[in-house]
């Protein structure tokens, strides 16, 4: 029972990284600023989960003590969108997804630091194998060029990410998943809501069933389930397992835009599946 229960979870996770890694294609297919693109992304999802929590039956009252800390995650996310969104319109799928892709070596230094949780070796090697996965992904970097702008800014985007899973990982025992991702995107929503008007918003009447599907499937469903796998999982597990996200973005980016990777793109995702695997035996036992 309880080694059924463990591929389940294992399975939830995946399907959250399928799911939020259609973020790459469709960050680089809508053709919007980034501020209104991820705009309406928080609007449109806030509107969906908010129906889903109340069908659910979710409360939304929080605890004084804990505003703070949400209030500083929704910022942490909008950041993270923001800068990563950016990071894929100065590149490609490949680029903009495997930049991210620093913040499980960032969560494995900063959890212990921040959560006062035991360092574990086994954690920082297998980062460092997803480091190296990347290194053979990334090309020649030139600090002239819009490929070194876009890793620069993905860096930035996983170091905000992995700071809100970190922040997160001490009030998801305590709040429904649903609720605090809801918070989010109120958060988010609030700081590009006069964004939507200080810049050309109009694609949105073209590019809204693409806009709509970011909302619904990369960010209500995707990170939902993500931000609930830690309840089962610590945040450098869920990162390091979720390091399969850029594998499959980069599958999507060739089914929908022919962004065809290199040799050294496959064997970059080879060395990062390795560390995915690794780690989820590793938890099973």
């Amino acid at each position: 029972m309880q080694k059924s229960l463990h591929l389940r979870n294992i399975l939830e996770l995946n399907l959250a990284m399928l799911l939020i890694s259609t973020s790459g294609a469709l960050g680089r297919y809508i053709d919007m600023p980034v501020p209104v693109i991820i705009g309406f992304r928080a609007l449109m999802a806030g509107v969906l989960l908010f129906i889903f929590c109340k069908w659910q039956g979710n409360s939304f009252r929080t605890s004084s003590k804990d505003r703070p800390t949400i209030i500083l995650s929704g910022i942490l996310m909008g950041l993270h969108w923001i800068t990563y969104f950016y990071s894929l319109k100065l590149s490609n799928v490949a680029i903009g997804m495997l930049s991210i892709f620093t913040y499980p070596v960032i969560t494995a230094l900063l959890e212990p630091l921040l959560l006062k949780t035991k360092f574990q070796k086994v954690h920082l090697l297998l980062a460092l194998l997803v480091l190296l996965g990347i290194y053979f992904l990334v090309p020649d970097l030139d600090f002239s060029n819009s490929y070194t702008k876009a890793v620069i800014l993905g860096i930035i985007s996983a170091l905000c990410y992995a700071l809100r899973n970190i922040i997160m990982k001490t009030k998801v025992g305590d709040y429904n998943g649903s609720v605090l991702m809801w918070y989010q995107l109120v958060i988010v929503s609030m700081f590009l809501l006069p964004f939507l008007f200080i810049m050309d918003s109009s694609g949105i009447k073209d590019q809204w069933l693409p806009t709509l599907t970011l909302a619904l499937l990369t960010t209500a469903i995707g990170h939902t389930l993500f931000l609930a796998s830690f309840k089962r999982f610590s945040i450098t597990t869920a990162s390091i397992i979720s390091s399969v996200q850029p594998v499959y973005g980069i599958i999507i980016g060739i089914i929908f835009l022919g962004e065809v990777p290199v040799l050294s793109t496959i064997i970059g995702g080879i060395l990062i599946l390795t560390s995915v695997v690794i780690e989820s035996v590793r938890t099973y036992k």
